[in-house]
């Protein structure tokens, strides 16, 4: 047999002599890295338009931006000595010196964009400052300047992209999407300055208009104007404003956070400003995911719009050619300020907005605080003590078996509910004159709930009153609205659910458990670094995690919570978080989890019958709970129908 002959070598190429580049090709190199498709050449004049103080900016378009891409505003314009040094590489007005690159403010500033534009495309410049009589053209081309008509401001002009470059060209999509991505790129800009005027034409048709949003308007009123502007009614009309200001306003989180109901399948409406510039940061997409965890159902993705306000010099923006990319000094802190920020505007339940919108002077109370819900008959229907996590165990030890499956008796479920009948008016049974529509036929109460005194009127409380249960597992209620209905299950899940999480200590350190034997593993140097680096962090965590080696680490002690899990997968897994986005949130999802399973097998099962005294005591309870609105799993727990929707089943009316 003969053996297969092995592969020649290749020749080695011959030796080529170290020599500078020319201008033209290292601007077009320095184009490749910029200039990705006709949006990139959007976004790079429009942040010019911005940084020159413009209030409207018009973009022009021919086929997709390929053809023509036309930038106007009427901002300060730049002088006709200047627009020569303008077009030069790493030229601009933006940077000065280290300590301006350091602590910059402007959208731009490397001042390599329009030389890497102009060494691709046919461009030229028309500007005009305030106080000059005339306007000035350059073309880029040629270098030729003269005099011009315009209004004060700046119009740059990108023809024939890629013009220079054929084989750059066939890279790009069809004119229709080559648009599209154009409208996204402003509209990124648009979300972040509500005070700033944008259209955008294509082929001389007006596809995308939004008015500047009159300056004497509220902030939180202009950002609503404009994201219903740009994302539509409905994004505001399904989101929560976001403010919180954190550690004496070194960080600002503002903007809005849509609910859970209206979570998409796609993340295409996930939009993150760093000092209003837009950006991708895997920090805050991370904590923005966790922020939903306990409320989305599956792998819907939230929406929301979230701008984030940090001293520049907290911040590094010089990390990507494109500017899309930035770089926090503390991200352990951004990242807590985000999450933080997002989770208290879900916490209100969705029955005291609905309130508070209509102004009803019975609304229900906010919570107490978590020192004020640890009285005995605040406590859950379980028999937990307050002594802490190790209390957990026995109640829930009973309710694993099939006997305890219907564990939740008529005495526990007074124990829990006594103090919201003492507390909050009951129930109003009499027939509400206001709405003779709506209202039942008087009828006596039933022996098992007893008519209690006339009260306070029943639309006076957001979830109404109850009036039915169905099959044991709805309640029917009677609010102003019309009618609400309650998976009684689920909501009691998210009752006891948030009451664990109060007990247990959410934003206190985690109780740990050293290990009688260190568990040891290979660890790669990634893992190392982080190991050593995050140390504070990790024993916050309730874990300890020491180099035993070189190349080996050690897990001393784990989170009591989790004891009975794998060390070295926990660890690897913590380790790996807290590589990628400097924190973790590993750990609480998994004590989360916990407590949510704990909470399912405590709340109320379906197929109980209750009292409407219980029924009202559980609306009651909604009311009062935070992220009331989805179980653990994120399924809804109620829904509204309104008279008008009850009025269409029924053609009432027509």
């Amino acid at each position: 047999m003969t053996s297969t002959s092995a592969l020649p070598a290749p020749p080695s190429p011959p030796r080529r002599a170290i020599q500078d580049l020319p201008d033209e090709l290292i601007s077009q190199i320095a184009a490749g890295e910029v200039v990705e498709r006709p949006a990139s050449v959007v976004r790079e004049l429009v942040d010019n338009a911005l940084d020159a103080g413009a209030r409207q900016i018009t973009v022009r378009l021919l086929a997709g931006g390929v053809r023509l891409i036309s930038v106007e505003d009427d901002g300060g314009g730049i002088p006709p000595a200047e627009l020569p040094i303008a077009l030069r590489r790493h030229a601009t007005s933006k940077v000065h010196d280290l300590q301006e690159l350091e602590g910059v403010t402007t959208m731009g500033f490397r001042g390599e964009a329009l030389a890497a534009i102009a060494s691709v495309s046919q461009t030229s410049i028309l500007s005009r400052p305030p106080e000059a009589d005339s306007a000035w053209l350059l073309d880029a081309r040629s270098g030729e300047l003269r005099r011009a008509a315009r209004a004060p401001g700046t119009t740059l002009e990108v023809k024939e992209l890629f013009f220079s470059t054929p084989a750059r060209r066939k890279f790009l999509k069809t004119d229709a999407t080559e648009l599209a991505h154009c409208i996204e790129s402003v509209r990124r800009h648009a979300l972040a300055r509500p005070d700033v005027g944008f259209a955008i034409w294509h082929e001389g048709k007006l596809v995308e208009q939004w008015r500047a949003v009159p300056p004497e308007t509220e902030p939180s009123q202009a950002l609503a104007r404009r994201l219903a502007d740009v994302l539509g009614q409905e994004f505001v009309d399904n989101s929560l404003p976001v403010h919180r200001i954190f550690n004496n306003g070194a960080i600002t989180i503002s903007g809005r956070a849509g609910l859970p109901d209206a979570a998409r399948n796609r993340a295409d409406q996930q939009y993150c400003y760093v000092n209003g510039r837009f950006v991708r940061d895997k920090v805050i997409q991370h904590a923005a995911k966790a922020a939903y965890e306990d409320v989305l159902h599956g792998h819907k993705q939230p929406m929301y719009a979230l701008y984030v306000r940090i001293d520049p010099l907290r911040v590094d923006v010089n990390v990507h050619p494109t500017k899309i990319e930035v770089r926090f000094r503390d991200s352990r802190e951004v990242h807590q300020a985000i999450k933080h920020a997002i989770e208290d505007a879900l916490a209100v339940p969705r029955a005291q907005r609905l309130a508070a919108q209509a102004k009803l002077p019975d609304a229900a109370p906010q919570p107490a605080p978590a020192s004020a819900q640890s009285t005995p008959q605040q406590q859950l229907a379980m028999p937990l003590s307050a002594a802490g996590p190790s209390a957990f165990a026995p109640a829930f030890t009973a309710a694993a078996t099939p006997a305890a499956a219907t564990a939740l008796t008529p005495t526990h479920m007074q124990a829990l509910w006594a103090p919201l009948r003492e507390a909050s008016p009951p129930p109003a049974w009499q027939v509400q004159e206001s709405h003779p529509a709506t209202a039942p036929a008087a009828k006596a109460p039933s022996a098992e709930a007893s008519a209690p005194p006339a009260a306070a009127p029943a639309q006076h409380w957001p979830l109404g009153r109850a009036v039915a249960q169905i099959h044991g597992i709805y309640i029917l209620a009677e609010n102003a609205q019309g009618m609400v209905i309650v998976d009684m299950h689920a909501a009691h899940e998210r009752i006891v659910y948030e009451r664990l999480k109060t007990q247990v200590g959410h934003d206190q350190p985690i109780a740990s458990q050293p290990l009688l034997i260190a568990a040891t593993f290979a660890a790669t140097p990634q893992e190392v670094a982080a190991a050593e680096a995050h140390s504070a962090t990790l024993a916050t965590l309730g874990l300890e995690v020491v180099p035993f080696s070189p190349k080996t680490l050690a897990v001393r002690a784990v989170p009591a919570l989790l004891a009975q899990g794998d060390a070295v997968e926990l660890a690897r897994s913590v380790l790996a978080e807290l590589h990628q986005h400097e924190a973790s949130t590993l750990v609480a999802r998994a004590r989360h989890e916990i407590l949510a399973t704990m909470a399912c097998h405590g709340a109320v099962r379906a197929h109980r019958r209750l009292t409407l005294d219980e029924m009202n005591a559980l609306l009651r309870q909604m009311e009062q709970t935070d992220r009331a609105d989805q179980c653990n799993h994120g399924r809804p727990t109620w829904r509204q129908l309104s008279m008008a929707e009850l009025d269409g089943l029924f053609l009432r009316g027509r």
